[in-house]
């Protein structure tokens, strides 16, 4: 195939003179950038048929498929051009490490995957109050908040709320961070009973970085 014919959001690929282009494989859940591998046209397009990364080896001179012995595949989420059109973002969900030394990323020297938990930590708690919601346990608190209702629950948040103030006030760091924690947990059952997405918080959020940007606040 010709070189730069395969393209990428509309881009054509601009490859070295070995023929290869930069991959940044990033964690799409938690940002992590998990590797930095290469890829010809090749591997690129059996990148985008099969939904998996695919790389060439420049050691070994072939292709190979992350994950086609380890089982740690790379599922792709999403891929971007940067603007000099010559390095390729993949956004992955990873099943498994990305380092052959068993880390998560080859830019991290952490063991398991405490870089997931700890960034995705109130992803986790918003599943697990969805969760206990869909499915309710007898004597589990959260079970308790969804039974007695919205009132109950905004009371709930109004006195988490306080107890923040509390303990900010009176300088004490421990005593916030676990109010914030508690007042965290509540806003979360909240969003879980009016149906809103920590996505949808996200979202105004970045609109309003944008409107920021633009001058327009």
């Amino acid at each position: 195939m010709q070189r730069g014919v395969l393209r990428v959001n509309g881009k054509n690929i601009r490859y070295n003179s070995e023929g290869l282009v930069p991959a940044i494989i990033q964690d799409a859940l938690t940002g992590t950038v998990l590797m930095l591998g290469y890829m010809n046209e090749e591997s690129l397009q059996k990148t985008l048929d099969t939904g998996e990364t695919w790389f060439y080896s420049r050691s070994r001179n072939e292709l190979w498929n992350k994950g086609a012995t380890s089982g740690n595949r790379q599922i792709v989420k999403q891929l971007d051009i940067d603007c000099d059109q010559d390095t390729i973002l993949v956004q992955v969900e990873a099943q498994g490490p990305a380092c052959h030394l068993g880390t998560v990323s080859c830019f991290s020297r952490e063991n398991s995957d405490d870089i997931r938990s700890k960034r995705t930590i109130i992803q986790q708690v918003a599943k697990q109050i969805q969760n206990r919601k869909n499915n309710p346990k007898e004597g589990a608190y959260t079970t308790y908040l969804f039974r007695e209702g919205i009132d109950k629950i905004l009371k709930k948040v109004g006195e988490e709320t306080t107890e923040v103030v509390i303990g900010a006030k009176n300088n004490d760091l421990n005593e916030t961070a676990n109010e914030l924690a508690d007042l965290t947990y509540h806003i979360l059952v909240l969003m879980e009973e009016l149906g809103l997405s920590i996505e949808d918080v996200k979202s105004v959020l970045k609109s309003r970085r944008m409107e920021e940007e633009e001058g327009i606040q």
